[in-house]
């Protein structure tokens, strides 16, 4: 059995941070908006875990959130089974669309599928938790207002909308953003707004914005790109991509072949369901379809 799943990428819509816990954690407050857009994982049986990617820069050892995904759902079940997955790589790393979260959060779905383990979306969230704090919103795959450390998830109906998202091609790590001592700590708690626009006003921003355009220049160039050909433009996560909402793709088109040489980017819309959860379900269709049309073939 092969099994060929996405890891779509995700849109911060906003950040805001309230607070700080006493584990240095941070409180959070934002709007996740999932795309169309992402990583490809395929599943295969296998006797040991085994990963591989087209990417020579994407490490294939323990480090990798897939393989450790994976470590844990072994633990959790106990079970000694093994996969061979293969990554094709399109979401940049540290770029703030949740590559390597979606990336674990596929693998928990697609190997909890394959290995027939049956686990609940909740258990694979309160494990995939512990690999990131975005990993549990692309299991549950739906679009989210999220609080807490981002564990807190509310799903919520978005229009669909089109969005370019541009990635300088630089490399942000999230610990340096959050352990910046002039990033926003104390944001006042919103309300959950009625209407993707009112996020997309000057009342929500991304807090990690200013410290991630202080320490990466090229950030702020690429906002101010955005806001001269769009007239929006936020970061998403630490950065360091970038996004703006579009009348539609074909501007967006146009726009990528006005990137600077050195950016790169793609033009995708945004998904109340994951396009992960679609295609385990005509997975699920398919499997059911074809036992049954075997055991018909059986009672003739």
């Amino acid at each position: 059995m092969t099994l060929i799943l996405p890891a779509p990428a995700k849109l911060n819509l906003f950040l805001h941070i309230t607070g700080r816990r006493d584990d240095g954690y941070h409180c959070l407050q934002t709007l996740f908006a999932l795309l169309d857009h992402g990583d490809t994982l395929t599943f295969e049986p296998a006797e040991t875990l085994q990963l591989h990617c087209d990417n020579p820069d994407v490490p294939c050892d323990d480090s990798n959130l897939i393989l450790r995904a994976a470590t844990i759902l072994q633990q959790h079940t106990g079970s000694q089974q093994g996969a061979r997955i293969s990554l094709t790589k399109r979401l940049p790393m540290g770029g703030g669309v949740g590559g390597g979260s979606s990336d674990a959060a596929t693998a928990l779905l697609g190997l909890n599928q394959l290995w027939g383990l049956e686990l609940s979306l909740d258990t694979l969230a309160r494990l995939g938790l512990s690999l990131g704090a975005d990993v549990p919103v692309f299991v549950h795959g739906k679009s989210a207002w999220a609080e807490g450390v981002g564990e807190q998830i509310t799903p919520v109906s978005l229009p669909n909308a089109h969005f370019l998202v541009i990635h300088p091609e630089i490399h942000v790590s999230t610990a340096r953003i959050f352990g910046d001592r002039e990033l926003t700590r104390d944001t006042p708690i919103s309300k959950l707004p009625a209407s993707l626009e009112a996020v997309l006003t000057r009342d929500f921003h991304n807090d990690c914005e200013a410290v991630a355009k202080r320490h990466f220049p090229e950030i702020g160039k690429t906002l101010d790109w955005l806001r001269q050909h769009t007239g929006n433009a936020r970061m998403t996560g630490t950065g360091a991509c970038c996004f703006a909402r579009l009348t539609g793709s074909q501007q967006g088109q146009q726009l990528l072949q006005q990137l600077p040489q050195h950016w790169t980017g793609f033009v995708a819309r945004s998904r109340n369901t994951s396009p992960l959860h679609e295609a385990l379900a005509r997975f699920r269709e398919t499997q059911n379809s074809g036992e049954s049309a075997q055991t018909g073939n059986t009672h003739r």
